[in-house]
């Protein structure tokens, strides 16, 4: 009976760490940091919003600038198409404008609901859309170097 038990858990261990590394493997695409370009049709380059998605074995996480503050957090599997960030950290600091203040509040909108990512070309540019069921974000990569 203890060998049965032994090697359920010891199989279930291995599936949910395989699924897990799954999941990371297609993320592997969105790693690093990204630009707004495009926020529920409205161009918005100029907020200087960012992301920056950092995937290991054992966290996910989603860093950058909403516009006027640092933002950080795990991002965690909603189910088989969606992530989430249940607890969004970020800086206190003021905007110093109207467009600034629109941005930093539909990026927090869009990261207190689920969400997916999808890689498109839009705007006769590669990058990704991120989705909720409210606001629509386009970014382009940021190229490093």
């Amino acid at each position: 009976m203890f060998y049965k038990k032994y090697i359920f858990f010891t199989f279930l261990s291995g599936f949910l760490y395989a699924e897990n590394n799954a999941i990371n493997s297609k993320m592997k695409d969105f790693e690093g940091a990204w630009h707004l370009r495009v926020l529920d049709g409205m161009e918005v380059r100029k907020a200087r919003v960012i992301f920056d998605f950092t995937f290991t074995s054992k966290k996910s996480k989603l860093s950058g600038f909403d516009g006027c503050n640092r933002i950080s957090g795990d991002i965690k599997q909603s189910s088989e198409t969606t992530l989430a960030i249940p607890l969004i950290m970020k800086t206190k600091m003021g905007c110093r404008g109207k467009m600034y203040r629109w941005t930093s509040k539909r990026v927090h909108q869009l990261l207190s609901e689920d969400f997916s990512i999808k890689e498109e070309k839009k705007y006769g540019v590669e990058g990704i859309t991120i989705r909720s069921s409210k606001h629509e974000l386009f970014f382009k990569k940021m190229q490093r170097g």
